[in-house]
């Protein structure tokens, strides 16, 4: 089956799979059916089952699926079982947040390289990481052969960034700014916009209120 013929919400559901996964077996959980997976993260059973089935064949008669090994499957389907390293473009109260974040490594991602535009902010030391001006970034990118990139800078200067980005061979892009930005069809972006995941669950809570406005 080819990619574009896998439902996007299906490759997203692949990921909290993985995490629960991850969990059960921390707490030594060997096996694990289809029911009992998704009634930990509010699916159906068939919903599981259907995900999993665009990547292949994953169960076992009788036992359901074992954890360790079909974390290895996702892992390999979502490209983690390797480490992928990671430029981070933006050194603001949100970039050194994302910085100080020990998670992203074991996910699979190795931040390798910051950068920012303000000269006052380079040369700054963070850990092991040293702000590099932008005019580094296709050098850098190439000598640690970089291709997933996250972007948190004010949204005006998001798109002129997201193009440098492109020319500097950044084949992905989490976008943390609060704006749209424009790249060709052979780059992903995904974006994380704080303010829009506020008002959704406005919008959920707000459905439970019986006061007329």
């Amino acid at each position: 089956m080819k990619f574009e013929d896998i439902p996007t919400p299906a490759v997203y559901r692949l990921s909290f799979y993985l995490r629960q996964l991850e969990a059960l077996l921390q707490a030594d959980k060997n096996t694990i059916s289809s029911k009992q997976l998704g009634e930990a993260l509010g699916y159906s059973d068939a919903q599981v089952r259907k995900d999993l089935a665009y990547f292949g064949q994953f169960g076992h008669p009788g036992i359901g699926y074992r954890v360790e090994e079909l974390i290895s499957h996702l892992r390999k389907i979502l490209g983690t079982d390797k480490i992928w390293n990671v430029l981070l473009v933006g050194v603001g109260n949100l970039g050194r947040a994302l910085i100080a974040y020990r998670g992203f490594l074991r996910k699979g991602f190795q931040l390798t390289a910051i950068f920012d535009a303000d000269e006052h902010k380079v040369g700054q030391a963070f850990g092991d990481l040293i702000v590099s001006p932008m005019e580094k970034l296709p050098e850098i990118a190439a000598r640690d052969n970089i291709k997933l990139a996250i972007l948190a800078v004010p949204a005006d200067a998001a798109q002129r960034v997201a193009e440098w980005l492109v020319s500097a061979g950044i084949r992905g892009i989490l976008n943390f700014a609060p704006v749209n930005i424009t790249v060709p069809q052979d780059v992903s972006v995904q974006s994380v916009d704080l303010a829009v995941q506020l008002e959704q669950l406005s919008f959920k809570m707000s459905l439970g209120d019986t006061d007329e406005v």
